[in-house]
Order: structure tokens, then C-alpha cells, then sequence
């Protein structure tokens, strides 16, 4: 299960470096490059599909994560750790499909 620690991470900038892929910078110096593709479902997340909606991508200046125009984010220390939670989120996604059915 996915633990939302109390650690605070803030995203603070981002490059989009291919379609449906971020590069993410974070306050500690840190860096990753996320392939979002494969979480994007479910009633929040299925409409990112639209690239040039995806591409719409900007950085929340309250909470410091990236979110989208139609108010879709993720946790951003779920994205600096993204290789631990990456399986379990794509895990979910699959089923955010059948509930939004």
C-alpha cells in the first residue's frame, strides 16, 4: 500500500521530454524522469490521454506538485519516489477503469 509519509517534497520545475513523459525536479536536487502513460485512467486521469491536455501540465505554486487544467495531480512524494510506487500505481489505474464504468 502506498505510504503518504510526512515527509514534504516539492516539485520545482519540470521539462516535458517525450509524450506523456516528465522530467521532474525537486527541493532536495533530485531529478526524475516520469512515464506517466501507463497510470492515466480513471474519471481524473483518462482525459490526460489528450496530449495537448497532458502538455497543459504546470507546477500548483500552494502545494508544489505538478497538476493539469482539469485539476488532476499526484502526490509529490509519490513522484520523487516514483520508482518504489510506480508498479502499484499502474496496478490501480487498471482498476479506476472499471469504476468509472
Amino acid at each position: 500500500m502506498i505510504d503518504d509519509s510526512k515527509q514534504i517534497i516539492k516539485v520545482t520545475a519540470f521539462n516535458i521530454t517525450a509524450p506523456y513523459t516528465l522530467e521532474l525536479k525537486f527541493d532536495d536536487g533530485s531529478c526524475k524522469n516520469i512515464i506517466f502513460k501507463d497510470v492515466l485512467h480513471g474519471e481524473m486521469f483518462t482525459p490526460l490521454r489528450d496530449l495537448e491536455l497532458f502538455n497543459l501540465v504546470t507546477i500548483d505554486p500552494e502545494v508544489f506538485t505538478i497538476v493539469w487544467p482539469n485539476g488532476a495531480d499526484f502526490d509529490p512524494v509519490i513522484l520523487h519516489d516514483w520508482d518504489k510506487y510506480e508498479q502499484e500505481l499502474i496496478n490501480r489505474a487498471k482498476d479506476w477503469d472499471v469504476v468509472a464504468k
